[in-house]
């Protein structure tokens, strides 16, 4: 068995990662740069800190992120152990006490026998030894420098453009259509016509819809034009003139509106997230509105009035790799399997799911070291199903994904009762895998 595992970053996906090598009798050496240094977000000396909401979201297992923390659960994660802990009062939703939370992270990780915590920034790796890198979003350029440079991973990105993601069964199909642009190729676009007046009563509520306040570590990267006129916000793009979207990603030319025999004023077109077709992405969409006003301005657009957003568009700071051909699904690097890397890093995005991904690379770090095989987990769970959407990504450029039921594996059979039943079903099954393997994910 290896003498030690290092672990870079003491954040929800690194605090996790330790934990779990450690409860399998491996030592490991947890390094993090506070309180020595801080990102601009950071401001507490304590492990797992929440930077924005202390809400970690439903906790329903029929709501995909609920379905994750109670696969988590089963699974011994130290994150939730401590949410649980910690929660006040939200509703469905779980939220904590954001000092108690992050206190009871940091004294389990401090007071736990098989665990070195080492004050110290990290600017390459520690030693040629199994190492998992979950430095985050924000990771230092030093070592976001190694990452590319040394590591190979030359396609990291620093800023995070993406457009919302909404189920392709909240599609209105009475009004949205397949069609091609000039009937070239396959009709693989779903495409929403508006007449004039609905495009000017979208338009206006585009323009003058809330935009996200920006942390100052944001506005610094926006400040570099190269990056941001080739993702241009699409509330942006809409102030630079009335007609700047039809001539651009509202294009109506060559798509006829087959209940009308002709073009439309402007056409909003969403492209294939994945190929099973569950998920799709509204094409140009890339945006900084809040999030309600993304849905309240989107849900104007016809075929859409009732779109359930499973990812909802960003424009923020995000370090992230082109995770599909880089790592497989037990979070190893393909080229370097004794390196790993866990959290918002490696494509996932949001608190649980960054823990979540934690969970399962410090699992695997373990295995390596005891010489056991990895532990790739089934996509019919949804912490498997993150871990396969890293490895193998979509159909377009990949992008960090929520958990959602657009990534899991459906019911082989059709479930009468409609999406609460069939969701309740796809939790059942994972639930009920995850137990099975229990002996095998504890080993």
């Amino acid at each position: 068995m290896a003498e030690y595992i290092s672990i870079l970053g003491a954040g929800l996906a690194g605090s996790e990662a330790a934990w779990q090598a450690a409860q399998r009798g491996v030592k490991v050496r947890l390094y993090e740069m506070k309180p020595i240094k801080y990102t601009p977000a950071h401001h507490a000396p304590t492990f797992g800190e929440l930077v924005c909401s202390n809400s970690l979201r439903s906790d329903a297992p029929s709501n995909a992120v609920g379905l994750l923390k109670e696969e988590m659960r089963a699974m011994g994660s130290l994150i939730m152990q401590a949410a649980d802990a910690t929660r006040v009062p939200a509703g469905s939703a779980l939220a904590v006490d954001r000092v108690l939370f992050s206190e009871y992270i940091t004294n389990h990780i401090r007071n736990h026998p098989n665990i070195e915590v080492i004050e110290a920034e990290c600017e390459c790796l520690p030693d040629d030894g199994i190492t998992v890198i979950a430095t985050g979003p924000l990771t230092s350029e030093p070592m976001a420098r190694f990452i590319r440079e040394e590591l190979g991973c030359g396609g990291l990105h620093f800023f995070d453009a993406a457009a919302p993601i909404v189920d392709a069964e909240s599609i209105n199909m009475d009004v949205a259509f397949f069609a091609s642009r000039y009937d070239k190729g396959d009709a693989d676009y779903i495409n929403c016509p508006m007449t004039r007046e609905q495009y000017d009563a979208f338009y206006q509520a585009l323009i003058t819809a809330e935009e996200a306040a920006l942390k100052e570590f944001d506005r610094e990267q926006q400040k570099d034009l190269t990056v941001f006129e080739g993702c241009m916000p699409v509330e942006v793009m809409a102030r630079r003139g009335y007609d700047t979207l039809r001539y651009g990603p509202l294009k109506p030319v060559g798509l006829i509106d087959p209940r009308v025999g002709k073009e439309s004023y402007a056409v909003v077109q969403l492209r294939k997230e994945n190929k099973e077709g569950t998920m799709y992405n509204l094409v140009g969409f890339q945006t900084h509105l809040t999030f309600p006003e993304q849905r309240r301005v989107f849900r104007m657009i016809p075929g859409l009035e009732n779109a359930e957003f499973l990812r909802y568009g960003v424009m923020h700071r995000n370090t992230y790799l082109s995770s599909p051909g880089l790592l497989g699904a037990d979070y190893a690097m393909l080229e370097r399997p004794n390196v790993y890397f866990a959290g918002q890093m490696t494509g996932v995005e949001g608190y649980v799911e960054s823990a979540g991904s934690g969970l399962v690379a410090g699992i695997n770090a373990a295995r390596r070291a005891k010489g056991l095989d990895p532990l790739i987990l089934p996509r019919t769970t949804m912490i498997g199903a993150m871990a396969l959407y890293v490895q193998n990504g979509s159909v377009g450029a990949f992008t960090p994904m929520n958990a959602n039921f657009g990534i899991i594996q459906m019911p082989q059979k059709k479930v009468k009762g409609g999406k609460a039943a069939r969701n309740a079903v796809i939790a059942q099954t994972a639930i009920s895998t995850i137990q099975q393997l229990l002996p095998e994910i504890n080993a």
